[in-house]
């Protein structure tokens, strides 16, 4: 059988995480469909094998899965592929909401969910027949760009296949501590102007079968450094994530795991024993804001004092908690920013990320920013809320970019880092003097886009001051 090679093109910035990367499922999902057709199929994954732009891997066909802040390189990819004669499919969540970009660059496109759309693909490909009854696709007839009808995505995830993870090259290399990634679900019934998760995946939360799951963590039993649930809300539906708890305690699996959760997990004390007595090590919390107004606008459905009592609790079951900020909104200063990294310190946070709004394509947040002709470059590789891209209303460009590199600055300061060394938390001291690493490189491989965004916002706003120059 020909063969099908998948590319999760590399991010082009750093965070708190690059050292720690996580393969996105989508290729994977995809790639095993293909190998249990017979076809020969290879998954790249650059954050683990980077790419030669001049020596890419020869295949028949090729798959690339794009987030925005990867587009611009997935685009590389995929004209060099197209000159050399090979067909090239695109999907993932930025094509799904900019497809006609996308189709400048490949000769496929498939919106949304991928696993029906490129199963269908498949038959059309191998009986040679033609592509207009395949759900969510975008292809050329000639010189003309067609679309297919949109089929809505399936209402059970019962024939999404256990990912094989083993197709992806240089993921189970002999030496590699592995970080797995595991889907349970999908969905999220939450409705964040800044987050495309509901547009990409809907409302309702649809759930991998349980048997399935458990035995994912048993394949990678003893071999993982760590499981990571991918959902976007581990817990939001707490009786089924009871149960599901209940049946990863019985099974006798003995794994270290994270998960993405909402704060009002914690108000459940069975459930925080439960996720410890299972092998929750740490969560991960969307505390976006520590002002209370916000948090109401955007619809967030929870307080800055809910937050806190949430931290302490999942705290006193042992779960680390990692906070995530994001610094920007239109209510945000300079000052609330500053109360944002304090806020940070106060509740004691293992660790945190504190992220730049960030208008990315299929949120509403981009069409309003749009609309507004705030906007300040569609440079996609910016788009990994660690640079500005758009003109908050409440400081400058410039001041919200210093606002986050402080806020890093202030938070892994060179006093936790005494703290925890003499207290004897070598996980935390190890996570500050990586994250101090991290933003140094980060100032020093952007020199240039803080040179351009500080004469930007001053000539944009008129305004010749010094942003964010004091110390906490």
């Amino acid at each position: 059988m020909p063969k099908f090679l998948f590319i999760e093109p590399k991010a082009p910035g750093l965070h708190i995480y690059s050292k720690f990367p996580i393969p996105r499922l989508g290729n994977v999902l995809l790639g095993t469909m293909a190998r249990e057709r017979g076809w020969d199929v290879e998954v790249v994954v650059e954050d683990f094998t980077e790419l030669d732009a001049a020596d890419l891997p020869a295949a028949d066909f090729v798959g690339l899965s794009t987030i925005t802040s990867t587009a611009p390189r997935a685009y590389q990819y995929a004209d060099t592929y197209r000159k050399r004669g090979v067909p090239v499919i695109m999907g993932g969540p930025h094509v799904s909401f900019m497809p006609d970009e996308a189709m400048d660059h490949s000769d496929y496109v498939i919106i949304g969910e991928g696993e029906a759309p490129f199963s269908h693909f498949l038959t059309a490909v191998e009986a040679g027949r033609g592509f207009d009854e395949i759900p969510n696709l975008l292809y050329r007839d000639g010189g003309e760009v067609l679309r297919t009808p949109f089929a809505p995505a399936p209402q059970k995830l019962d024939a999404v296949p256990s990912p094989d993870l083993s197709l992806i090259r240089s993921f189970g290399a002999p030496g590699r501590r592995l970080i797995v990634p595991i889907e349970t679900s999908r969905g999220c019934p939450f409705n964040c102007e800044f987050c495309a998760v509901t547009e990409l995946f809907g409302k309702r939360v649809r759930y991998r079968p349980m048997d399935e799951v458990i035995e994912e963590m048993r394949r990678y039993e003893g071999r993982a450094r760590l499981l990571f649930f991918v959902d976007d809300n581990f817990t939001a539906h707490k009786p089924r994530t009871k149960e599901l708890l209940q049946r990863i305690i019985d099974s006798g699996v003995k794994q270290k795991w994270t998960a993405q959760v909402r704060s009002d997990a914690a108000d459940d004390e069975e459930l925080l024993s439960m996720m410890s007595r299972a092998g929750c090590r740490a969560v991960y919390i969307g505390i976006e804001s520590v002002n209370d107004e916000t948090l109401k606008r955007i619809k967030k459905g929870q307080q800055v004092d809910d937050v806190s009592r949430s931290i302490a609790r999942f705290k006193r079951h042992g779960i680390r908690v990692h906070g995530m900020f994001i610094l920007g909104f239109d209510e945000d200063n300079v000052e609330s920013g500053r109360k944002t990294w304090r806020y940070a310190r106060r509740t004691n946070l293992n660790s945190v990320q504190f992220l730049i709004l960030t208008p990315v394509p299929g949120t509403k947040f981009f069409q309003r920013m749009h609309d507004d002709d705030r906007i300040l470059t569609e440079d996609w590789s910016l788009y990994d809320a660690h640079h500005v891209v758009y003109k908050p209303k409440g400081m400058l460009p410039f001041e919200l970019q210093q606002l986050q590199i402080k806020a890093h600055e202030h938070f892994y300061n060179f006093w936790r880092r005494v703290k925890t060394l003499f207290s004897f938390n070598f996980w935390e001291f190890a996570v500050s003097c990586y994250a101090k690493h991290v933003n140094s490189r980060w100032k020093r491989m952007n020199r240039f886009f803080m040179r351009w965004l500080k004469k930007l916002s001053l000539m944009k706003n008129g305004v010749a001051h010094d942003p964010v120059d004091k110390d906490d």
